[in-house]
């Protein structure tokens, strides 16, 4: 990547004014800039794609203002500090530039450098004179250039910046359109942004979904077969079919006559499987293949890319596979062998597609047992309700969705309501300026709102009779429509689901984030917990019930799920006459320490029982409850290796056992 990093600027030539020298425009020129700006506002608004709004707005600002150059710099914080990269440019220089990687140092010494650190813009009348402005041999018949910050509120995004071949190109005029049409930009971008990753949620919730249902479907039909010769070769079909994958193959652990043991090659789709399958093909569980490493940790292995793996077995009759996952096949805590399933596409399997799959290889798993045991109809029925949760868990991401949809609800309304509220405070301000005397009239801040009150005439042609319908009001009704508070309410309900909407990223998002597992003294960790929390003295008792040895997480991660579980056990018992909190801790086995928070709050219901894990449900909606809670503390103590579970009665209480490894020195 190119680096354009010139020397940093210092406060005090930063603080150096610059007042250009500026021609006066025509006279029609204000005119054409505010239409200018109003299409270009337009325009940019209705674009929801980062990238072709970016491209698009260069082009319209070089066309309908006639100027050389543009281009539109976002900030990113990057190893060797904070950049404002180039994101799009005009015509063959913005291309080359972009396969550059063109950048600029924030707070350096360049035009962009200073305006996006200043939050101010920046205009070089003549750029030779100008000690800021970075000579760039792409552009060489820049004469002047003007940089405008991109900010929301206070927080600077980026720049635009607008080159001209003339000198003194830019009049007071062009840099107020300029600037009304980059805040503008500014929040274009911020949508653009907030909708590709709506869209992006959107996306996996969707894959999501449909990998459950197919899941489900897969459940359906093998949990009905006894015959393990039909139920292995039913269940490759299905699983090709139903999650379009090009080749699944399951593998049945064997002992051999030397005593070790073998994967053997059960089912497999197509003319490359019935190859094998005959063949007797099988692999060694041992770490060195993908099936024999998934059996011997009893774990789910993954191969983005064949082409790299060394211990995958010969694909010769499979040339398009380009990725490969591999679940382990347990029954009664035995690995009895493996499931793989490949695709054609390099790096095809997510997180979510490894649980959706491990779920479903679960079932393989038990129907296999059952296939092999023939057991009883207790068994039969414990797989009917696997079969249902499968069947809730699709259903609730449909829920999901429809929850999230009704957070972000009101936040339109409240919006069109403050738009009619501004444009009428600001209309009835420029009628009252507009009879005014001359003094008033020219002053610049009446001059501000006059130009505000035009803006929304041109735009809201119905505007002039809404204010004479106003003025024919009587006092009272006036006031109330003149009110202050209403969008002061208005404010508030915008901001508590924009809250609302980020408590639910940061929810979905903090589990996912990289675990920092380390030897941790779990009681002391455990205390400061319960210390920082406040809770008084009678109300929570913690029972050590043998020695506590160390234990390996992330002690960050691991305090987020305590404060989960104590918030929610507070939440249950606030109707308790006497409520009691009980912590207790001991060591269960070789490889973990048990610790149950147990309250004697209202409990949860058999109903319920089977949702709570699912994320966006919750009982708690009244009170602020995003339903990510639970959901999060079941993956993080997944992802360091533990388990969570839950006992619970209604009216009686809750207890929520965690499962914690032990540290061992030979595995840290």
């Amino acid at each position: 990547m190119e680096t354009d990093s010139p020397p940093t600027l210092t406060e005090k030539e930063a603080a150096v004014p610059r007042p250009p020298t500026i021609a006066s425009p025509p006279a029609n020129r204000q005119a054409e800039l505010l239409k200018a700006a109003i299409e270009v506002s337009r325009t940019i608004s209705s674009i929801l794609d980062p990238e072709f709004l970016l491209a698009r707005t260069v082009d319209i600002i070089c066309d309908r203002y006639g100027f050389y150059y543009a281009g539109i710099f976002l900030i990113e914080t990057q190893p060797d500090g904070t950049w404002a990269v180039l994101k799009a440019g005009r015509g063959e220089a913005g291309r080359q530039m972009l396969a550059n990687g063109h950048r600029l140092e924030v707070g350096g010494r360049s035009m962009v450098g200073t305006c996006t650190a200043l939050n101010a813009a920046r205009i070089a009348p003549d750029v030779r004179r100008e000690r800021l402005w970075y000579d760039n041999p792409l552009l060489p018949d820049t004469r002047a250039e003007l940089t405008l910050p991109l900010a929301i509120a206070d927080e600077v995004i980026g720049a635009l910046t607008v080159q001209s071949t003339q000198r003194h190109a830019f009049t007071p005029d062009d840099v107020a359109s300029l600037q009304a049409m980059a805040d503008q930009l500014a929040v274009a971008i911020n949508n653009a942004r907030l909708h590709h990753l709506n869209a992006e949620l959107f996306r996996k919730a969707s894959r999501r979904a449909t990998m459950l249902q197919a899941g489900a479907e897969v459940s359906r039909n093998i949990s009905s077969i006894l015959d393990l010769d039909v139920l292995l070769a039913s269940t490759v079909h299905i699983i090709c079919e139903e999650f379009r994958f090009n080749f699944a193959g399951i593998f049945l652990v064997r002992e051999q006559e030397d005593g070790q043991l073998c994967a053997v090659l059960r089912a497999a789709r197509g003319e490359a499987g019935r190859h094998w399958v005959e063949q007797g093909f099988s692999l060694p569980v041992t770490n060195d293949t993908l099936v024999g490493a998934a059996i011997v940790s009893q774990e789910a292995k993954i191969a983005g890319q064949i082409d790299s793996i060394q211990a995958w077995y010969p694909t010769d009759l499979l040339p398009q596979t380009r990725s490969e996952m591999t679940l382990p096949l347990i029954a009664t805590d035995q690995a009895i062998g493996a499931l793989t399933v490949q695709s054609d596409q390099p790096a095809a399997f997510s997180k979510e597609d490894v649980a959706a799959l491990q779920a479903m290889a679960d079932q393989l798993a038990v129907a296999i047992n059952n296939a092999r045991l023939l057991r009883d109809l207790e068994q039969a029925n414990r797989e009917l309700v696997r079969t249902k949760m499968f069947e809730t868990i699709a259903t609730a991401t449909g829920e999901t969705i429809h929850w999230v949809g009704n957070k972000a609800a009101p936040i339109p309304a409240c919006v069109d309501r403050l738009r009619d509220d501004l444009s009428r405070f600001l209309v009835v301000a420029a009628d009252l300026i507009a009879r005014a005397d001359d003094s008033l009239q020219a002053d610049p801040l009446a001059q501000h709102l006059l130009a505000a009150a035009r803006y929304l005439h041109e735009k809201r042609p119905g505007l002039a009779a809404d204010l004479a319908q106003f003025k024919q009001l009587s006092f009272n009704r006036q006031r109330r429509l003149l009110d202050s508070e209403s969008i002061d309410e208005d404010l508030d309900l915008i901001a508590q689901s924009a809250n609302t909407i980020l408590r639910i990223k940061e929810d979905l998002i903090g589990p996912a984030r990289r675990q920092n597992l380390q030897e941790v003294d779990l009681v002391a960790l455990v205390r400061a917990n319960l210390r920082q929390a406040g809770l008084p003295d009678n109300l929570v008792t913690l029972q050590l019930k043998t020695a506590i040895p160390y234990v390996k997480i992330d002690p960050v991660q691991f305090d987020h799920v305590l404060d989960n579980l104590v918030k929610n056990a507070l939440e249950a018992m606030e109707t308790q006459p006497q409520p009691r909190l009980q912590i207790s801790m001991w060591k269960a086995n070789a490889y973990f320490v048990r610790v149950a928070i147990t309250d004697n709050g209202c409990g949860i219901s058999e109903a319920d029982m089977t949702k709570i894990w699912l994320k966006f449900h919750t009982s708690k909606a009244n009170k602020g409850g995003t339903g990510l809670g639970l959901p999060a503390c079941l993956q993080i103590m997944e992802a360091m290796g533990g388990r969570i579970s839950v006992i619970s009665e209604a009216g009686v209480g809750s207890t929520f056992t965690l499962h914690v490894p032990i540290y061992r020195a030979d595995q840290a």
